[in-house]
């Protein structure tokens, strides 16, 4: 038999075997590479991104995780976790930094505990009289109430659980026994200058701000009009034909999630998948916020800005990917899962990340053997590259790199708009290239925006940056996700870079 008359005879089996055989999540996806959009601060606040949220919250400056520092009008000086922790508070330092400043753990507007620089709790002695001040409880049982005052909310008194003040006795004694004048002078030993250093504005602040009885309508009002059918509908009519959607791993509990949290985000997360079903997209739903926090940062559901996630938090972090699989793995909408949003090096260490990413893996598995799975490189001194060998050895598997062109000193030295457009073609397209290996896992720009450091930007300009961006994330095997749909900052906002003509897809 001739080799043409063997290719011939073969041939119609070979063709049908190759289409067969092509990855499952190839047919079920024909609009590969995506073009998406991140459905930030819907299902998971980001209160940097809409602060009217936060505006009727009492007392709302100061919220879970809020940083500060006291500062003694009597004596001039810090009040200091001796140490950073675990042993008494004084009162000497000239100035303030990590042993000086106290991080907030909100009971109501105005009671407190507080978590020192090495984690453990302000509280009081349990010998003597009981009214010494230490940093040194592992648990966060005793509360503090911090008094503003009316004409100068940052001078404070701070009232101890046996109902007296906090007062300086000297610069190494600090005690819970102030009962003398409520005057506000100077030269009261009870008097405090507070500082905020820093706040933070995520879903556990937010509800936990509330409280049960006003959080629930609040979060409900909230994504019942945040993104609605219409929202799908411009998406796709502009070209967009997926969609990354934040969640917080408590929605796996949802309608009784743990406190503060609050039932309803399951609900509008299955209103996604109708839209997007009716209007011919796709979802990404990616766990942005885990068990113990990945990061530290608003977007992981912390309450107080420590980054705590690691090997402990393991099974509880699987238990809600088992979760989402199992419910939307046969939706026709669903394209991927995203296992952990923007882990931080080196808190979230390459071990217990890479044992993680190997049990969610099989967790998807379980429930579809299509649905891609994206595994977000490590933020901060990591190689992006370093999850390509666990990758190559998965199915239908996406390395995930988010693309900020600010923020750092490399961009901010950047004066002119020819320097940032030169970036994206050179520099960031050899690390997409890094990552995009022709017989390895497919690439994803998760994250990206065409903010930047530079002031004075011309529409014309934001239009060129915004243009070598698409072309180099273009060239991502597993799309592009621009962040996000609706943002109070214009160019952070694709809806009116759309609405506008700066993006054009």
């Amino acid at each position: 038999m001739s080799s043409y008359s063997y290719i011939s005879r073969i041939f119609p089996f070979y063709l049908y075997s190759c289409i067969l055989f092509l990855p499952f999540a190839l047919s079920a996806n024909p609009n590969m590479p995506f073009k998406a959009v991140n459905l930030g601060n819907w299902l998971v606040a980001e209160g940097w991104m809409d602060t009217s949220l936060f505006e009727r919250i009492p007392n709302n400056n100061l919220l879970d995780g809020t940083q500060v520092q006291f500062k003694s009008t009597k004596l001039q000086k810090y009040l200091s976790a001796e140490n950073g922790g675990g042993t008494r508070v004084v009162a000497n330092r000239n100035g303030a930094s990590g042993w000086e400043t106290f991080r907030l753990w909100r009971i109501n507007e105005s009671t407190f505990n507080l978590r020192g620089f090495n984690k453990q709790f302000v509280g009081l002695d349990n010998q003597g009289q009981g009214i010494n001040v230490l940093a040194a409880s592992n648990s966060a049982s005793t509360s503090f109430q911090i008094i503003r005052k009316p004409d100068d909310l940052n001078q404070v008194r701070i009232k101890a659980p046996n109902g007296l003040f906090l007062q300086v006795k000297s610069e190494t004694m600090v005690t819970a026994d102030y009962g003398g004048s409520s005057s506000w002078g100077d030269n009261n030993p009870s008097v405090f200058v507070m500082t905020i250093v820093k706040t933070i504005r995520g879903e556990f602040q937010l509800t936990n701000g509330y409280g049960p009885d006003k959080a629930p309508q609040v979060m409900r009002d909230h994504w019942n009009t945040y993104i609605v059918d219409d929202d799908f509908k411009f998406m796709s009519d502009k070209g967009l034909n997926a969609v990354r959607i934040p969640v917080g791993w408590w929605i796996a509990s949802d309608p009784v999630p743990q406190k503060p949290f609050v039932g309803g985000s399951l609900s509008a997360l299955d209103k996604a998948f109708t839209w997007a079903q009716k209007y011919g997209m796709k979802i990404i739903v990616d766990l942005h916020a885990v068990p113990g926090s990945q990061n530290g940062n608003d977007h992981s559901g912390t309450r107080d800005g420590y980054q705590e996630w690691g090997d402990s938090n393991i099974q509880d972090t699987i238990t809600v990917i088992d979760f989402l699989a199992a419910r939307y793995a046969n939706h026709p909408s669903l394209a991927a899962i995203e296992l952990m949003n923007e882990p931080l090096a080196p808190g979230v260490t390459f071990e217990n990340l890479n044992k993680f990413y190997k049990a969610g893996y099989q967790a998807v598995r379980k429930y579809t053997p299509s649905a891609y799975v994206i595994l977000s490189a490590r933020l901060g001194p990591a190689n992006p590259t370093e999850f390509l060998s666990l990758a190559k050895s998965l199915n239908h598997v996406v390395i995930d790199v988010h693309y900020y062109n600010l923020f750092s000193d490399t961009f901010k030295n950047m004066n002119n708009v020819q320097q940032n457009i030169d970036y994206i073609y050179n520099d960031r397209a050899a690390q997409l290239s890094a990552v995009t290996p022709s017989n390895g896992p497919l690439s994803f720009v998760g994250e990206w925006t065409a903010e930047w450091s530079l002031n004075g930007a011309t529409m014309q300009d934001y239009q060129r940056f915004a243009k070598a961006q698409l072309d180099v994330y273009g060239r991502a095997t597993y799309g592009w996700a621009y962040w996000s749909y609706r943002n109070k900052n214009n160019h952070w906002n694709l809806k009116w870079m759309i609405e506008n003509n700066y993006i054009k897809l």
